[in-house]
């Protein structure tokens, strides 16, 4: 079994590419799991690619060559589904993002999914915003993504819903976006996201959600199935939160019934598994770790009492 800590002796993606070869020859024959878009039915990978922390020092300092190998492992292992923000990368995640993508030829191919909110400046939760700041903010995602329509843009942090969704909603009708929501990593916040999300045409939801971090699965989920409404989920890697916890033990037997090779695609496989669940984003700045994460979108997911198992296993360790 090879784990991350292995990997991290190698050079470029040499060790992941060893380890998940067969199954990217898989993926490159269509066989990377899926999940449907609620309100159309398009489908999507269920392993993402997102950007909160990782393309922070790399995308500001301008070294640009380990996030295009991000990218190509990505799309060579059959995913799409890039997660982003303006405030992401101090400022520079779209820009970087959409120069490397258009370079590869893959800006028609990337799902792209960025936010909203000028709230605070960066990203804040609350107070009112002024309008044409938001559009402005838009408008720059457009420029800098080269992409028109974008696929979903979401109002981060819950920042100002009154105006920011509805100006989303408005661009949405002019046919700019394609999908529109809202996301919170707060805890705090899940009960106001449920009521925006009963009362508004949410088409997705961005939330927290990890093995070890199951809450928005008993308050939000249901409502966003019941509403038919798409789920990214964040940080289901807990950043490095969950690798510190299991620390050099070796994955269950249980987890490699299930294709699970390394502890990335343990925490992955679990995050996904949730039938609410549309696309995991875990964020990377290293390709073999691209890799490794979309093996957790080949072979197959836990049900409902392997879930069990999984979340039990690691509630059990020490630290949480």
């Amino acid at each position: 079994m090879l784990t991350r800590r292995d990997c991290l002796s190698y050079t470029a993606t040499t060790c992941a590419v060893s380890a998940l070869l067969p199954r990217l020859a898989a993926a490159q024959a269509g066989d990377v799991i899926k999940r449907a878009i609620p309100k159309t039915g398009e489908e999507l990978p269920i392993i993402g690619l997102g950007s909160s922390a990782t393309f922070s020092d790399l995308s500001s300092a301008g070294e640009l060559d380990p996030l295009r190998e991000v990218f190509q492992a990505l799309l060579s292992a059959g995913g799409t589904v890039f997660d982003t923000a303006p405030s992401y990368g101090r400022g520079s995640a779209e820009e970087v993002a959409g120069q490397i993508v258009a370079g590869i030829d893959a800006t028609e191919t990337i799902f792209w999914a960025t936010k909203v909110n000028v709230a605070f400046g960066r990203g804040g939760g609350g107070g009112s915003v002024d309008p044409a700041a938001a559009r402005a903010q838009i408008d720059n995602s457009f420029e800098l993504l080269r992409a028109d329509p974008i696929d979903l843009i979401q109002v981060h942090n819950l920042g100002d819903m009154p105006t920011q969704f509805g100006i989303l909603k408005e661009l949405k009708e002019a046919g700019r976006v394609r999908y529109i929501g809202a996301t919170t990593t707060s805890p705090r916040q899940y009960g106001a996201l449920i009521e925006w999300m009963r009362n508004e045409p949410l088409d997705f939801i961005g939330i927290d959600y990890a093995v070890d971090n199951r809450e928005a699965a008993d308050e939000v989920f249901p409502v966003a199935m019941d509403q038919g409404i798409g789920v990214l989920v964040y940080v289901p890697l807990g950043r490095t939160r969950l690798f510190d916890r299991v620390g050099d033990r070796e994955i269950p037997g249980f987890a490699r019934e299930l294709g699970a090779e390394t502890w990335a695609q343990f925490f992955l496989k679990f995050a996904a598994a949730h039938p609410a669940v549309t696309t995991v984003t875990p964020a990377t700045s290293q390709a073999r770790h691209m890799l490794d994460n979309m093996g957790a979108a080949m072979g197959r997911l836990p049900d409902a009492d392997e879930q069990r198992q999984m979340a039990e296993f690691i509630d059990a360790l020490p630290g949480g």
